[in-house]
């Protein structure tokens, strides 16, 4: 497996005396500002029988980073927990919380991270979430959105109700986007209407938006959250995510109610997204009248200039492409070939009437996608095919996302 980090981290790790009662401290130090000097977005400290295995998930791939000896685990896991805020006596229950350091000879001084215990078999497992510093995604036009996308986007945020879904499966950057489009909203509005949220965490602080966050233990749910927030007078209501059916119909029906209500939903397209809400129960004319538009989305690694064409058929994997580039590996991309990653979108809106009447029906996903495409959605796997024609992407990448259903 590629690696793509250098052997500083591990030579910082083994220079350090377990002993010695800042161990912990130090290490776990070292340990996140190499991940967000390698921009990794996710921190794995994995305990086994015999080591404490960390990887780094940098561009949607998880790499190894180092290990540790096993007998530290316990102390480092703890060392985190007090950062986050969290109990370190409970090691039998998961865990929640959330850091916000300082990272030197980064250009983005501050990085937001949250932290997330849970107990396994050789003790407790932690995984670390590290957001994108100050000043980077944080507007729309930093984004790398297609002109056919965020146009309409842009324009449909500046309506006074309904529903903008931003779509994709876990790990496709979906909450970027929704913080990029309530930042848009904001900046918009200067103060003039009321922004509100409910959600499960809250993981980045917008300026000019009243955010709220779950709290079970009291009976605040998300929908349970939305019922209160309707009281509230909002103009905009942001959702963290629609997971269940109650919240999807709490959602649509303050978008049916003169609100603008913004989300997210786990879904592998746009035309699938409107299929699960309706498998959820939400009635085909809530779906018609109160859903603006579907973005969905997906993050594909960009191709490094160590890239190489490839005449080989194979290497196009069965895509219909003039052209196939295939990752090479160098040392700036840590032999892994890629450097980076782009948005791949498709914008499904549901103003046309060939497309309403399709919904009211209940057609299936598949007639929905298609009378999307002929209605002039650029679905994604021809995004897809014409990032390899251009180079950006390789097949192997577009697979790998995409999986093989086209």
């Amino acid at each position: 497996m590629p690696r793509l980090f250098n052997d500083t981290l591990e030579f910082k790790l083994q220079g350090l005396d377990p002993d010695l009662p800042d161990y912990a401290p130090q290490c776990v130090e070292a340990v996140l500002a190499a991940a967000s000097e390698a921009g990794a977005t996710d921190v794995h400290l994995q305990p086994t029988g015999a080591a404490l295995e960390l990887k780094f998930r940098v561009d949607g791939v998880l790499l190894p980073a180092a290990a540790l000896p096993a007998g530290v685990a316990v102390n480092i896991i703890a060392r985190l927990k007090v950062l986050a805020g969290l109990l370190t006596y409970h090691t039998d229950r998961p865990q929640e919380g959330r850091i916000v350091r300082q990272v030197a000879n980064l250009s983005h001084s501050e990085v937001e991270m949250r932290v997330c215990t849970y107990p396994t078999l050789h003790g407790e497992r932690a995984v670390v979430r590290l957001f994108a510093g100050a000043g980077l995604y944080q507007h729309l036009d930093d984004l790398g959105l297609p002109d056919n996308a965020i146009g309409p986007l842009q324009n449909l945020l500046g309506e006074t109700s309904g529903a903008i879904l931003v779509s994709g499966p876990a790990g496709s950057g979906k909450t970027t986007t929704l913080y990029a489009c309530l930042r848009e909203i904001a900046r918009r509005a200067a103060g003039a209407r009321s922004l509100v949220s409910i959600e499960d965490p809250v993981e980045v602080a917008v300026d000019g938006v009243a955010q709220s966050q779950v709290r079970q233990p009291s009976g605040l749910d998300l929908a349970a959250g939305l019922r209160f927030l309707m009281r509230q007078d909002p103009e905009v209501i942001m959702v963290g995510e629609i997971r269940d059916r109650t919240t999807a119909e709490e959602a649509l029906r303050a978008s049916l109610t003169g609100h603008l209500v913004l989300s997210t939903f786990h879904a592998g397209s746009a035309a699938e997204t409107i299929g699960r809400l309706s498998d959820m129960g939400i009635e085909p004319y809530v779906l018609r009248s109160g859903v603006l538009a579907i973005l969905n989305q997906r993050l594909l690694r960009r191709l490094c200039t160590c890239a190489e064409p490839s005449e080989r058929t194979e290497d196009r994997l069965g895509l219909d492409v003039r052209r196939a580039m295939v990752p090479r590996g160098c040392a700036e991309c840590g032999q892994t070939g890629y450097r980076g990653r782009f948005l791949l979108v498709e914008m499904l809106a549901l103003s046309r009437s060939e497309l309403a009447r399709a919904v009211l029906d209940r057609c299936d996903t598949t007639t929905i996608e298609r009378l999307a495409a002929s209605s002039g959605m650029i679905g994604r796997w021809s995004r897809a095919r014409r990032a390899v024609d251009q180079g950006l992407t390789s097949p192997a990448e577009v697979r790998r996302v995409l999986g093989f259903s086209a």
